[in-house]
């Protein structure tokens, strides 16, 4: 059995203007490795300053060792009238491979889930995960979530616009 080779001192913090080079950076690898797509940089670059400025639109948190950001992931909300309150969607998960297996998305995932358990108005925490990302959905299930019986459909309106007209 391989034990889990922990990082000592992770420390997660809300990401801030200046990890907005490395947020750019985890994200386009994590679009490649997970899905071989390359997002175009310029509007990936704009999305995240976006984010990054306006915590209306999303929450990005990072998580550092020994100063360095070796993790992230970003949090978006959704409102549901079935709970009265608000899902926080995770999403943007990415950890640098040298680090991976050693907690640290468990230290960013606990830090989230403390966050939204000291708000009165998020009922709960959800994610979706690439249906081959087979390690990400054990990492997901060893931290007790659970897969639903939601099915994932989406409409890209910039594409199909575009073609219309």
């Amino acid at each position: 059995m391989q034990l889990l080779r922990r990082v000592p001192a992770v420390h997660v913090r809300p990401a801030a203007a200046g990890d907005l080079d490395t947020v750019i950076a985890f994200n386009r690898a994590m679009a490649a490795e997970t899905e071989q797509k390359t997002l175009d940089r310029a509007t990936l670059a704009e999305g995240v300053r976006q984010a990054l400025a306006d915590p209306n639109r999303s929450l990005y948190f990072v998580a550092e060792v020994d100063g360095a950001v070796v993790g992230q992931t970003m949090v978006t909300v959704e409102w549901s009238d079935w709970r009265n309150g608000f899902f926080w969607w995770i999403q943007s998960v990415y950890v640098d491979p040298a680090f991976r297996g050693r907690g640290v998305f468990r230290s960013l995932h606990t830090y989230i889930r403390n966050e939204a358990g000291r708000r009165s108005d998020v009922c709960g925490l959800r994610l979706y995960v690439h249906r081959d990302n087979q390690r990400a959905m054990r990492a997901y299930q060893n931290l007790g979530m659970q897969e639903t019986p939601y099915r994932l459909y989406q409409e890209d309106l910039r594409s199909t616009l575009r073609k219309e007209r």
